[in-house]
């Protein structure tokens, strides 16, 4: 570790052997090569949120045992594998094929098969020289030749497992394949509607190179999610599957709190820890509490101690983002819930089927999970059946940052807008409140996709109950807003009650839509949810806590379609 003060970060380095050889700022996490090397497995896949060294550690493992940096001793003298005089002959033995799918940025499925010909190409050019052995005839050569970007999809298919006869033939030992971020096209795929296409095109090419493969010695893969074995792993046999939740390599990807700690004295922001471990740490892997995205704090030493949301920002949130929006309002209430700092129960199942994002709840929250998003607080088990419950909250400050910023992005486009409706609630004019919010309905709900929940069977008025709760984020610095609590005799829809009991009054919102069979028009059913608020007592906590029925505002919310009818 450089002297305090002396810290040189590079920020986002992905390459093992120009970090070791520029000495720049490098937390000691080789001794995964033992752990890996030991665990003994076949195919290892091990899943880790963004930014969390997966891409760093394949490189420093394919610098150790890659027989491209044969006699490399100088990039691990002084690093814990080094102690080991084992493995030190280990070092430079073995034929290695790195696999990075992390470019992959598109969901056409055209355009993720001629990204990733290109990089199987490319591949196949790092060890072009092996062919002008004799140990090749000219069919071998001719086949070499024939692995292009422009390449059948049947030739793809069995690419990298034919480049291990080769890399066997010529260097008599089996190969070690490396493949990073294997996920990545398959999330742009769900996203693009590409994703059974997709599905088949990467299937056929990870059961060829790790389930046939006589010639493979080891695989390794990471990735953020786990995605379903039987969506695209179905091929392979038992492949060892190292989650989050698993306790195997728990402190190898990622910092921990005395690695930070020792980091911060050595940068000379020591003065920082307490902060630092109020914005950043959170995550837990297997049992082992208080890991800390490097990103972020290779970013915060660099920046000399700002603190910002740097890994919560530091590339698209798309996916969450459509999730999200288009989820169901429960979903959303639990948004709220953690946003409020406060935690709420969910099943968990880390095999995500990435189909089933839009529908099962459980998946949405497993993503968020498996992403880093949220922690987990602790686990019971429940029922007859004994299922696994997870008490669930965001992971850290920084987190919390980006899915505020993420709900104020959604009205951002009618921001003017959004602002008058609020000032119209606060200053009780109805008038403006209909205008403003029959306005919003008109040009936002298309971005909220009600299909899939109508499609479930689900009370509209949990639609329009999620999105006006939406609405109200930007009011959490003066009001604790809740909804679906109980009081009085029922479950009220929406409750905003004030900080400053002197300045603001608090608030009752319910919602109705309009049931056409028993209602006449919208004026019926608005004069429905406000005789609910009455003969339900919603406002019975708030009275409890001393605050008088003058200071107690009850609006109605009928909804028809987008039509739009707010009284109170």
């Amino acid at each position: 570790m450089p002297h305090p003060g002396n810290i040189s970060v590079n920020v986002g380095a992905q390459n093992f052997a120009s970090l070791i050889q520029e000495g720049k700022f490098y937390i000691d996490k080789t001794y995964f090569i033992k752990e890996w090397w030991e665990h003994g497995s076949d195919v290892t896949q091990i899943t880790r949120p963004r930014r969390f060294g997966k891409t760093l550690n394949l490189s420093m493992v394919e610098c150790f045992f890659s027989n491209a940096y044969e006699g490399r001793s100088d990039l691990f003298e002084g690093l814990s594998i080094w102690n080991d005089k084992k493995y030190r002959s280990l070092q430079g033995t073995y034929p290695v094929i790195f696999l990075s799918l992390a470019s992959v940025k598109t969901g056409k499925i055209e355009s993720i098969k001629f990204a990733v010909k290109m990089i199987i190409r490319n591949v196949f050019d790092n060890f072009r020289y092996i062919m002008q052995s004799d140990l090749f005839n000219e069919n071998d050569r001719n086949y070499y030749d024939s692995v292009t970007h422009q390449m059948p999809d049947e030739i793809a298919f069995s690419a990298i497992s034919n480049l291990c006869i080769y890399l066997k033939k010529y260097f008599g030992k089996n190969v070690i394949i490396l493949l990073d971020e294997y996920d990545t096209p398959m999330q742009e795929a769900h996203l693009a509607g590409s994703w059974s296409e997709a599905v088949d095109f990467f299937r056929s090419i990870f059961s060829d190179a790790f389930k046939t493969n006589r010639h493979l010695h080891r695989g390794l893969i990471t990735g953020i999610t786990r995605i379903s074995r039987e969506s695209i792993f179905s091929g392979l046999n038992h492949p060892e599957v190292i989650t989050t939740t698993s306790s195997a390599y728990a402190t190898a990807f990622g910092f921990t709190e005395s690695e930070v700690f020792h980091a911060l004295d050595a940068a000379g922001l020591g003065q920082e820890k307490q902060g630092v471990k109020h914005w950043y740490d959170g995550f837990t892997f297997g049992n082992v509490p208080d890991i800390y995205n490097p990103w972020s704090i290779a970013n915060f030493i660099n920046n000399h101690g700002e603190y910002d949301s740097y890994w919560a920002d530091s590339s698209s949130n798309d996916l969450i983002d459509s999730l999200i929006r288009q989820s169901s309002p429960e979903v959303k209430i639990n948004m709220e819930t953690l946003l409020q700092g406060k935690a709420f129960e969910a099943e968990i199942d880390e095999q995500l089927v990435f189909h089933q994002l839009a529908e099962n709840e459980n998946a949405i929250w497993s993503l968020l999970l498996a992403t880093g998003y949220l922690q987990i607080e602790k686990v019971v088990r429940k029922g007859r059946l004994l299922k696994k419950i997870y008490t669930l909250r965001l992971t850290n400050l920084e987190v919390e940052s980006m899915f505020a910023k993420m709900i104020d992005g959604w009205f951002h486009h009618e921001e003017t807008t959004y602002n008058n409706f609020i000032k119209a609630l606060l200053l009780d004019d109805v008038d403006s409140m209909n205008e403003f919010m029959n306005k919003i309905a008109l040009q936002s709900f298309s971005s909220f996709d009600t299909a899939k929940n109508a499609s479930k069977g689900d009370d509209p008025e949990r639609f329009y109950h999620g999105f006006v709760l939406g609405l109200m984020v930007g009011l959490e610095d003066r009001f604790t807003i809740t909804s679906n609590r109980e009081s009085g005799f029922g479950r009220y829809d929406v409750m905003l009650e004030p900080m400053d009991f002197e300045r603001d009054y608090a608030y009752i919102i319910e919602f109705k839509v309009r049931k056409p069979r028993e209602e006449k028009d919208l004026e019926e059913t608005l004069s429905n949810a406000l005789a609910q608020i009455e003969t339900k007592q919603y406002a019975a906590s708030l009275t409890a806590k001393g605050i008088p029925g003058r200071r107690i505002r009850k609006y109605g919310f009928a909804f028809e379609g987008r039509k739009v009818l707010i009284g109170c």
